[in-house]
């Protein structure tokens, strides 16, 4: 069954370091946009940064500098670093991509970044 499954969230000091991954299960990234998302605690949704099916990367201006989308040469696991972590990047963090003409969304992972 395809699914995606994140994992790397966590409680982290300001002007720290995470790493964030998303794997993808019974499919593979390979030609496909990759976009992480958050949720932030005021349940407002936003996007965060996206690989398109050309390899080239765009972030939201908020991240722009600070977050970059890594990947694995497997086409398997898609990664977001994320450095300089500021208190307003605190959220539930998603990877989705779109296979078969349905959105695929991870589960979500916590990022707590405390000031």
């Amino acid at each position: 069954q395809e699914q995606l499954v994140e994992s790397g969230g966590g409680l982290v000091q300001a002007g720290g370091s995470l790493r964030l991954s998303c794997t993808a299960h019974g499919l593979l990234f390979r030609n496909r946009q990759i976009d992480w998302y958050r949720q932030t605690p005021e349940n407002q949704r936003e996007w965060v940064a996206g690989l398109t099916i050309h390899g080239t990367t765009d972030y939201a201006d908020s991240v722009k500098g600070r977050f970059t989308i890594p990947r694995d040469s497997d086409w398997e696991t898609v990664y977001l670093e994320m450095n300089s972590l500021k208190a307003e990047d605190t959220g539930v963090y998603y990877c989705k991509t779109l296979f078969r003409g349905f959105d695929y969304w991870g589960q979500g992972t916590q990022v707590t970044v405390s000031s």
